[in-house]
């Protein structure tokens, strides 16, 4: 595999539906979470139901695909911001549907992909935005795990890793 993206944006919640919060840097506890964050805390929506969810990521692409009104879902075409998404990282240039089970470094981070992120109404509902449930389907993200926590900020670089 011969990528490389970069980190643009950092968020994290303290708990289920409350607004996110962007973050100039963020501290990843291996095999725990990110700092503040409401999966590490056990507070997020899912927390209950046993996954992997230490960290996610999303494209940044996807956003500006979603803008464009791609794919075409009746009536779709929405500006979606990085702090609206609720995942936990932006990027730009790395091919998160190919991670799936891969190991990658974000930063000073090695992150491990576990699954891709279903889409779900909840996030359509919270936003108001219909059809994004749809817009997001095979795109909504990738669940990780953290192998070697640190310190990650935007611009860091996130290159693939020898499995």
């Amino acid at each position: 595999m011969t990528w490389s993206g970069h980190l643009l944006h950092i968020h994290i919640a303290p708990s289920a539906s409350v607004e996110m919060e962007e973050l100039a840097q963020a501290r990843l506890i291996a095999g725990r979470g990110i700092e503040g964050d409401r999966y590490l805390l056990g507070t997020g929506t899912y927390s209950a139901k046993p996954d992997i969810r230490e960290v996610t990521l999303i494209e940044v692409e996807v956003l500006e695909a979603l803008e464009q009104g791609e794919p075409k879902v009746p009536g779709l075409a929405t500006r979606l911001e990085p702090i609206d998404h609720r995942r936990n990282l932006t990027t730009r240039g790395v091919p998160l549907n190919h991670l799936v089970g891969r190991r990658f470094r974000v930063g000073e981070v090695v992150l491990k992909g576990g699954r891709m992120n279903f889409p779900c109404k909840y996030l359509e509902e919270l936003l108001g935005v219909p059809g994004l449930y749809e817009g997001l389907l095979n795109r909504s993200g990738l669940n990780c795990s953290i192998e070697v926590g640190g310190v990650i900020r935007p611009g860091d670089p996130i290159v693939p890793l020898a499995d």
